[in-house]
């Protein structure tokens, strides 16, 4: 039976370390919610779409209900997102970006501030579900 080195258990650990590092919002970002479930709640006025790309990735396209709200301004001063909260206290928030990394960070803090929130990860899940978007 062949045994594991020093380097081979580092680079083991090492590995396990930077993949649950990545992972983590995936797995601990909150509830998951599908894009033809999250839209009929946009529709109804019971959730907000938030796109937390930042503002160059948004000229892709976006969600056309989505607001545009940069996941670095949640970390940041807030200068955009305080109204928003403010506004939106009561409603889930439904968030995505372009790998659903980013809107899992974003749906860990809001959670840990009290909101509602659910990950619809990526945002070409939401154009491979044919819903309407936009240009920003």
């Amino acid at each position: 039976m062949p045994t594991i080195n020093f380097f081979q258990l580092v680079f083991i650990v090492v590995a396990l370390a930077v993949g649950f590092v990545l992972l983590r919002p995936l797995l601990f970002g909150g509830r998951r919610i599908a894009a033809a479930a999250a839209y009929p709640k946009i529709q109804a006025g019971d959730a907000v779409l938030i796109d937390v790309r930042e503002p160059d990735e948004w000229k892709s396209g976006v969600a056309a209900p989505a607001q545009l709200l940069p996941l670095s301004d949640l970390q940041g001063s807030r200068r955009r997102w305080a109204p928003f909260l403010a506004a939106n206290k009561d409603k889930e928030l439904i968030l995505y970006c372009a790998s659903g990394i980013r809107s899992g960070q974003a749906a860990i803090r809001l959670r840990k501030d009290g909101f509602k929130t659910a990950n619809l990860g990526a945002f070409s899940r939401w154009r491979q579900a044919g819903l309407p978007t936009r240009s920003a």
